[in-house]
């Protein structure tokens, strides 16, 4: 069991390696879209964005539906924004002390 948690973990974190499926999951925080709306906002062709689109669903990440013509997406687990944002908050935090660091060594 322990073993196949570690698995997913580092599939799960396969998605996070990659700036513009970040950039999909900040976007997507909104609510569902198009892939159309979606390709529009990360400024991304509709091939390479489905590619990405289509990763991010097999490790569980986006959920979508068909109406018609139009396939939307979501967020699947509403947990993971809590997640993304500690990561940020982490790396803001990395960010001011690096400045700091530099100003002390600077002046």
């Amino acid at each position: 069991m322990e073993d196949q948690i570690y698995q997913y973990h580092a599939e799960m974190c396969q998605v996070f390696s990659h700036p513009k499926r970040l950039e999909v999951i900040n976007v997507l925080r909104a609510g569902e879209m198009t892939v159309t709306e979606l390709a529009q906002k990360v400024e991304l062709t509709i091939g390479n964005l489905s590619q990405h689109l289509s990763m991010m669903k097999e490790r569980h990440i986006l959920l979508s539906r068909k109406e018609g013509n139009m396939v939307y997406y979501r967020i699947a687990n509403p947990k993971l924004m809590r997640c993304f944002d500690m990561m940020r908050e982490m790396l803001f935090e990395q960010i001011r002390q690096d400045a700091a660091l530099l100003d002390v060594k600077v002046g």
